[in-house]
């Protein structure tokens, strides 16, 4: 039987006053008849709770002066809109004092000696349509059809916290490329991409650090601005920061998920696409009063347009500096970019099938190619053509012998010259 709290302790002594008998106060509160008459026993005898009488370690080490300094420090520090945090109390505790015992009783000390601190009211939000979206992963056992049994899958969810309009992607990974997957899924499913993106500090969205203090991963950073949209991670163990995300992902309990069997991950992401849209169909939004999918069919103009080929999941993110040929090298490989970068910084991202090169300024996507080729040297000719800028004067242009070249070597094999040799010493004349 779990130990009575104040509330209930009072509500024995409430109702004993008022002439219940003991049988009927331990069936209302569920407890036994023993604990109701040991309750009523110890309040007519004025018991007081031992514990409340007892030393403290920190008090028997003589650690109230440091304590009491301590306090009074953290408290009067320029900018503490906030009590003290215990936790970090008890670890200067450990640290300076070699404090032997437990958080708990650090706990009980201080709501002794400062009292219990007073409470700080949360602010409601409403976010405007377009302004945000939060993003969470959950666990889910799933049935698809394995014969050793349901397998564990990854669950990503993402909410416009305006219209609550909800996308879920499952996964079977949560490693970078993943993530960026799922993120790409979610956007074509919200068809469009709020300003804001507020997520958890996981590793692949925050490398080091938590909140607004902590560093974005870089190849999140450098996705999120392909997106255009700006990371938002919120502070540590404060979930209700993103609270919208965290209510939705109820959504997969009433699925029912344990109850049904997939024959492969696609029939189970159709089957989810299928079911919140019904329950978005028919959920009332309280920033609006209109249903979900109502109210997320009138903030999609106010979400950024999804680019015309959203961005591949990469595990790779280089900087390198542009050659005098144009070229840059990568994985062993040449490939060329456009003339105007040369001596200029490019970024390339490795996706599972592509090179892909980007301006660092813009974001924009200069050229790509494919990855791992058996070819060493990847050339587009695009890339040298074009007028001269203030700072590069483009490339010569092909003479008369590569123009013919190029012209002959395109024809089929069936269709070139007899004699190549004239050919060529004719373009040279």
């Amino acid at each position: 039987m779990a130990k009575l709290g104040k509330d209930e302790i009072v509500t024995i002594q409430v109702l004993s006053e008022r002439g219940r008998s003991q049988s009927s106060i331990a069936r209302e509160l569920g407890v036994t008849e023993g604990a109701v008459r040991y309750h009523l026993r110890r309040m007519a005898s004025g018991a007081v709770d031992g514990r409340k009488r007892k030393r403290f370690a920190m008090e028997d080490l003589g650690l109230e002066k440091a304590i009491d300094a301590w306090w009074t420090e953290e408290t009067e520090r320029p900018g503490a809109g906030h009590p003290p945090s215990v936790q970090t109390l008890y670890a200067y505790l450990v640290e300076e004092h070699g404090y032997g015992g437990g958080y708990k009783a650090v706990l009980r000390y201080v709501r002794r000696r400062y009292g219990k601190p007073r409470t700080r009211a949360r602010r409601r939000v409403e976010t405007p349509a377009g302004a945000q979206s939060q993003s969470d992963w959950a666990e889910r056992w799933v049935d698809l059809g394995d014969p050793a049994g349901p397998v564990k899958l990854h669950a990503f969810v993402m909410v416009l916290s305006h219209s609550r309009r909800t996308a879920v992607i499952w996964s079977r990974k949560q490693d970078q490329l993943s993530w960026h997957h799922v993120h790409n899924e979610a956007y074509r499913r919200l068809e469009g991409v709020a300003a804001v993106n507020r997520i958890d500090n996981l590793k692949t969205g925050v490398a080091h650090g938590a909140g607004a203090w902590g560093r974005v991963n870089e190849q999140y950073r450098l996705y999120a601005r392909q997106m255009r949209f700006h990371v938002d991670a919120h502070q540590v163990r404060q979930p209700q920061q993103k609270g919208k995300v965290e209510r939705r992902v109820r959504v997969l309990d009433e699925l029912g998920l344990g109850r049904r069997s997939f024959e492969s991950l696609a029939h189970l992401q159709a089957w989810t696409d299928a079911a919140i849209e019904r329950s978005d169909r028919r959920r009332i939004c309280a920033a609006t009063g209109k249903t979900v999918y109502e109210t997320w069919e009138d903030e999609k103009p106010r979400l950024g347009r999804l680019p015309q080929r959203l961005p591949e999941p990469f595990d790779l993110v280089r900087t390198c500096r542009v050659h005098r040929d144009c070229t840059i090298r990568v994985e062993g490989r040449t490939y060329a970019v456009p003339f105007a970068y040369v001596d200029r910084l490019v970024e390339v991202h490795g996706t599972a099938q592509a090179i892909e090169v980007f301006d660092p300024e813009t974001g924009q996507m200069l050229v790509w190619y494919p990855r791992h080729t058996e070819q060493r040297i990847l050339l587009q000719a695009d890339c040298f053509e074009g007028e001269s800028t203030d700072r590069v004067i483009a490339p010569l242009p092909l003479g008369r012998m590569g123009r013919k070249l190029e012209e002959i070597t395109s024809l089929p094999v069936e269709a070139r010259p007899i004699d190549l040799y004239a050919a060529l010493a004719e373009a040279s004349r």
